[in-house]
């Protein structure tokens, strides 16, 4: 239920920034949404506030903006700089080869520098924001090929496009940290830069031993800074790949309950049955949301039946254009139509769910404040052509109108950067 205030309320005791005429809910109902100061004061029929400014949802399908919690920022658009290699590696033999494939798309990083990675990022920000997707957990490379090169560049994103796009920066050792000497120290510095995120990948280590201290490192750093965790998991065709498990437990150890996000996890698709019913109850203990990713890969977390048991799942593009992924345009709504097909999702309550993993459970995953359609939500919001979820999934196309912090994004500047050359 969406809450209202009427006109002439102590909420509207100034005249709007914006109303948005004609909207259409989720629900079906035809409304007008006020906004103030980048907040949504109002919502009700036929508002009559004299605002500053009006948009004409005309029955289109208004939700908040849509929200990517997996993104691979510092990659985008370097396919073209490498072989095709680790595409092979990564998506082919069940994934037995897939951490011959990180070692593979390493090769870019020794080119890395973020005069080149910052144009980079910048069209696929801009994409991000034609599509309507105004939240991206972003990752970047640390190790000693990438040095901080990628932090630096997505950092320097983050402030390019704030007020426009809401950019989480991701310290990422994609390399690991124990196979990967110095990486630790990189890692301290990337926060110390200002990154909001720990990410980790403790899969990727030797053994055992070298995985557990790769989430112990992780966890260690993220409470010295107070910051969230991000970590992908078992991204590999092995059954016995728990690391899953291993940052479920560490997250209930140390009473950080909802603060760490696992992505990936496609070895869960091969896990039997008593042990993932014995996963799940931890992963609810923990307050541990998932990020599927199955555009990507053969491989998939176990999406249903974890919406089944009540963890929260949600959806992410993972990749443009790089050695994982050769396509990709930071369309979240094009995200839930491939997921669409490849998870099975074909009801149109499961439509439904879907839009819910690109907007209210991906915000959950990221612990977004303020997020939604209700009064005090932040005025992040998309207008669609489209009147209802079916057919937005159906034809997965560019918002009409991008609202974010309350004013109206420029979407002929934001075109403008995307037609810009790569690199330039």
């Amino acid at each position: 239920m969406i809450a209202r205030v009427p006109s002439g309320s102590p909420a509207m005791s100034r005249l709007p920034d914006l109303v948005i005429t004609n909207a259409r809910t989720r629900g079906r109902e035809i409304v007008d949404i006020a906004i103030t100061d980048g907040v949504i004061t109002a919502i009700g029929n036929r508002l009559d506030l004299g605002a500053q400014a009006f948009v004409d949802a005309k029955g289109g399908l208004v939700t908040p903006a849509f929200v990517n919690p997996h993104l691979h920022l510092c990659k985008v658009w370097t396919l073209p700089m490498m072989s095709e290699a680790a595409l092979e590696a990564y998506q082919g033999g069940g994934m037995s080869e897939a951490a011959k494939a990180v070692d593979l798309a390493a090769a870019v990083k020794s080119n890395y520098d973020a005069s080149w990675i910052v144009p980079n990022a910048r069209r696929a920000v801009a994409l991000a924001a034609l599509h309507g997707n105004l939240h991206i957990r972003a990752f970047a490379d640390v190790d000693t090929k990438a040095r901080l090169e990628g932090v630096k560049a997505l950092l320097a994103i983050r402030e390019e496009f704030r007020g426009i796009v809401d950019i989480q920066v991701v310290a990422f050792p994609q390399d690991g940290l124990f196979r990967e000497p110095g990486a630790d120290g990189l890692m301290r510095k990337a926060m110390a830069l200002g990154a909001d995120v720990v990410g980790g990948i403790p899969w990727i280590e030797a053994d055992e031993e070298d995985m557990r201290r790769h989430v112990a490192f992780c966890f260690d750093l993220a409470a010295e800074h107070g910051a969230e965790i991000s970590m992908l998991l078992d991204d590999v065709g092995d059954a016995n790949m728990r690391t899953l498990d291993m940052m479920a437990r560490a997250v209930i150890a140390r009473g950080v309950e909802g603060r760490a996000l696992a992505h990936h996890c496609r070895a869960m698709a091969l896990y039997p049955a008593n042990y993932l019913r014995e996963l799940m109850v931890l992963l609810g203990k923990a307050r541990v949301s998932v990020v599927s990713n199955p555009h990507n890969g053969p491989l998939h977390a176990r999406v249903k039946e974890l919406l089944g048991a009540d963890i929260n799942v949600c959806l992410g593009q993972d990749d443009i254009s790089d050695a994982y992924y050769p396509f990709g345009r930071n369309n979240m709504l094009e995200v839930a139509f491939l997921a669409s097909h490849l998870l099975w999702m074909t009801k149109k309550s499961e439509f439904e769910t879907l839009y819910d993993m690109i907007t209210t459970r991906a915000a959950t995953a990221i612990n977004l404040e303020r997020y939604g359609l209700g009064l005090g939500c932040a005025a992040n919001l998309v207008v669609l052509e489209q009147a209802d979820v079916t057919e937005a999934l159906r034809f997965h196309a560019p918002p009409s109108i991008v609202i974010s912090h309350g004013r109206v994004v420029d979407t002929d500047r934001m075109r403008a950067l995307v037609q810009t050359a790569v690199g330039d």
